[in-house]
């Protein structure tokens, strides 16, 4: 039995065995999107590129296509696989019709990346009211980290090249919400780049921050609560003053190279300066201590 509520119908699962539906594993990805009211929102947000008359709605379309990469799908012709269950995915678009949305979309450039963020965060803050006390944000500090991650392409495509592991793909740079040890890391951003774009460059590290921070709520887009996190790719000197800057004052943990006079001043520190690391859980490794290293040593 279905009614159709919102973008998708509503699937009623039973016991009886006496009916079996492919894709069903899929039936949670779409319940998801139901009560985050991310079908709503995406349906919102690219009311705009709905042509007069259109049957298929952008929105859906492109969560469509979504749910087909979750699905294993690796091409837009990949939601045909949907196509083929209308009781748990609705009428889908045809590939000629998500083509054409797609570029429809790339054509806009900005203007629908800002679009799809911005549906993206409203539904990502009203998942977060529904988890109560098990929000991610429920200790006061919103911990992103940001790392990049190398993607292979089996064969030719745009903004391919080599990359700094002699393999062949994209090199893009990503920012995770982390949920700490009791829960895996919530993706925030992505920043898509050809495989030999720069472990260091500062302007991508500015723009992923950027790109994460629009998908928090809005009163942790700024001030200390976000804390960003980089290894030694992010400590560069224009990233670090960026999130620093007056008005941003952002906290971060940025990672740097040990240079060989970094070495020896951490061979020079007393033993009584020293203190137990402590993890985010509260608890303290063996053998893990810290001490502070200041003055010019770290000028600039």
């Amino acid at each position: 039995m279905k009614q159709s509520i919102g973008s998708y119908p509503r699937v009623r699962v039973r016991d009886d065995g006496r009916q079996v539906v492919s894709q069903a594993g899929s039936v949670l990805l779409v319940e998801t999107v139901r009560k985050t009211g991310l079908d709503q929102a995406m349906s919102q947000a690219l009311a705009p590129w709905r042509k007069p008359r259109a049957v298929h709605d952008p929105g859906k379309a492109l969560l469509d296509v979504a749910l087909a990469v979750a699905l294993g799908g690796d091409c837009l012709a990949d939601v045909a696989m949907q196509r083929c269950e209308p009781a748990v995915f609705g009428p889908v678009a045809s590939d000629p019709t998500i083509s054409r949305l797609i570029d429809a979309l790339a054509a806009s450039g900005e203007k629908s990346l800002q679009a799809i963020g911005s549906a993206r965060s409203e539904a990502r803050t009203h998942a977060w009211s529904l988890a109560g006390e098990n929000a991610p944000d429920t200790d006061g500090q919103v911990a992103i980290d940001l790392d990049g991650v190398l993607v292979i392409a089996h064969s030719d495509k745009e903004d391919t090249a080599a990359t700094w592991k002699k393999t062949y793909g994209h090199h893009p740079l990503t920012a995770f919400r982390d949920h700490g040890p009791s829960g895996t890391g919530e993706p925030v951003a992505a920043l898509l780049r050809p495989g030999n774009a720069g472990s260091n460059t500062a302007a991508d590290h500015i723009t992923t921050t950027q790109l994460a921070l629009a998908q928090m709520p809005k009163h942790y887009r700024r001030g200390r609560q976000p804390l960003i996190r980089t290894d030694s790719a992010g400590g560069t000197h224009d990233f670090v003053p960026w999130l620093a800057k007056r008005g941003r004052w952002l906290s971060y943990s940025v990672g740097m190279t040990v240079t060989e006079a970094i070495h020896e001043h951490v061979l020079k520190v007393p033993a009584s300066a020293w203190t137990p690391a402590v993890e985010t859980d509260g608890e303290a490794p063996d053998g893990a201590w810290v001490a502070e290293l200041t003055g010019k040593l770290l000028d600039g």
